[in-house]
């Protein structure tokens, strides 16, 4: 089974090719200031080609919903349906910080995923790795990296552009409990959401991909400041 991966949930966007006998077959990730949707489809079309592999022999589309970038989220998910339409097969969704997570397989310490949600707000989550997989335990939130800090006290690996952002503030709040992963497990990863994907089709898990929405968590700021008006 062959699995087309998008992720566009922070500006390093990412794709990925993934096989469930082969393994990875390709990536492509790039951590640059170029809207995704620029270069997505190119992307796109690069790495099939370099794989060799034909659009119709992709078994399966699998997309990060988020939390993370609004936009970013929905170019994302857009091209994926249009993928899943036009081929005809289907579309997987993933939770963006479960795949973060998973680029940290066997950790013996907490994972924690953090990603800028501005406002002075980091989107993260709490994992531990038992067997074989991550146990979540403490679900995706939008909150201050200083109530975050508050529920964190024993030693964590922390990952993600809001890690960088609020470094200063990690290393008071929890000393030498603070590790960092390292630059390349600071961004996520395509082949991630392909593996989880696989693992959710050989679980019978379907989604109607028609009905499929980003994961925000909060409301956007067009929202927001429509529900002011309204009211």
């Amino acid at each position: 089974m062959k699995v087309l991966a998008i992720e566009t949930a922070t500006i390093a966007g990412s794709i990925a090719i993934v096989d469930d006998s082969k393994g990875l077959i390709g990536e492509v990730r790039v951590d640059v200031k170029v809207v995704h949707a620029e270069r997505l489809m190119p992307s796109i079309e690069w790495l099939l080609k370099s794989s060799q592999v034909l659009i119709g022999e992709i078994d399966a589309f699998a997309v990060s919903i988020g939390p993370g970038s609004f936009t970013g989220l929905r170019i994302g998910l857009s091209t994926a349906k249009g993928f899943s339409f036009a081929a005809k097969k289907p579309l997987v969704p993933v939770q963006t910080l479960d795949a973060f997570a998973r680029t940290l397989p066997f950790c013996s310490l907490m994972v924690c995923p953090m990603l800028d949600a501005r406002k002075n707000e980091v989107y993260a989550a709490l994992y531990r790795w038992e067997n074989d997989h991550f146990l979540k335990i403490m679900p995706e939130t939008a909150i201050s990296p200083e109530e975050l800090m508050k529920r964190i006290n024993e030693p964590v690996v922390l990952m993600g552009e809001g890690t960088k952002k609020y470094r200063d503030l990690i290393a008071e709040a929890l000393g030498d409990n603070a590790c960092y992963a390292p630059p390349s497990r600071m961004t996520p990863s395509a082949a991630t959401v392909g593996e989880l994907a696989i693992e959710l089709i050989n679980d019978g898990i379907e989604t109607d991909a028609a009905a499929l929405a980003p994961f925000y968590i909060r409301k956007s700021e067009a929202e927001m400041q429509w529900n002011k008006k309204s009211r």
